[in-house]
């Protein structure tokens, strides 16, 4: 019954989420077997230019250490906040997610040419703990006896790091590439004069959202059922509802949240 509610619970998890996490544990017994060291995975610009060890650019995100305290700390809270922000203000939005993960990662590979850090999975994380805590600012949050509002989690996390003695630059990179993406989605269009800069490619709505993209884009015979409808007053008709005339089910569009807590 264990391996059925284990095996449940892991197909229930949404795919991103699912492939990242597979990924970072399989990752880990790889080393912790010894088929591959740390040494083949942490990240080396000048053996990804002239040994076209390409791989090393995903791998320095797939390894938090050997087994042990620190692996399985970080890879709760990367399980936990990778899933509620897929489920929560990305819920529909797969490409949209893949995007800021790409944005995310692509931002601390280029500042590991100024601070050199072999492997960045800590930072990913914080920069995903960091997003959904600012997206969830009212939600009360409880660390070791200590109460507080969600987004000032990022920082609690940092403060313990330091109290183990682990580097706190880490979690600063994560903190900081978090709050670009923040600011660059939402802050940043809410005002005067604001644009959205981050805009998912269609060929990754394709690719990761083929449904919505059907929705979104009908067949051209739909269309001409639907003109041919409303023109002559039928069913197909504009009345101001969602078609169907029940409420418009799509998912939201790119930009969009709950700022409250989620129930």
């Amino acid at each position: 019954m264990a391996h059925l509610s284990f095996q449940q619970e892991y197909m229930e998890m949404p795919p991103v989420t699912r492939a990242y996490t597979t990924a970072c544990v399989l990752t880990t017994i790889l080393v912790q077997l010894d088929i591959v060291t740390p040494f083949n995975l942490y990240f080396n610009p000048s053996l990804i230019t002239r040994n076209y060890q390409i791989w090393r650019v995903v791998t320095t995100f797939l390894f938090f250490g050997p087994i042990g305290f620190n692996f399985l700390f970080n890879m709760i809270f990367t399980y936990r906040y990778c899933r509620m922000l897929e489920e929560g203000s990305f819920r529909g939005r797969t490409a949209d997610f893949v995007l800021m993960m790409v944005f995310g990662a692509s931002c601390m590979l280029l500042s590991t040419l100024v601070c050199s850090l072999p492997f960045l999975g800590q930072a990913f994380t914080i920069m995903i703990v960091y997003v959904w805590a600012r997206r969830n600012p009212f939600i009360r949050m409880n660390f070791f006896g200590f109460t507080f509002n969600a987004p000032y989690l990022p920082w609690v996390l940092l403060g313990f790091s330091f109290l183990l003695g682990n580097s706190v630059i880490v979690d600063l990179l994560g903190i900081a590439v978090g709050h670009t993406y923040f600011f660059l989605e939402d802050v940043f269009p809410q005002r005067s004069g604001g644009v959205r800069l981050l805009k998912t490619p269609h060929f990754l709505r394709v690719l990761l959202e083929p449904r919505t993209i059907e929705e979104e884009d009908p067949s051209p015979v739909a269309d001409m059922t639907a003109d041919a409808d409303a023109a002559a007053g039928g069913p197909g008709a504009a009345d101001g509802a969602a078609p169907g005339g029940g409420e418009d089910n799509r998912p939201p569009q790119p930009g969009g949240f709950q700022w409250g807590p989620q129930q």
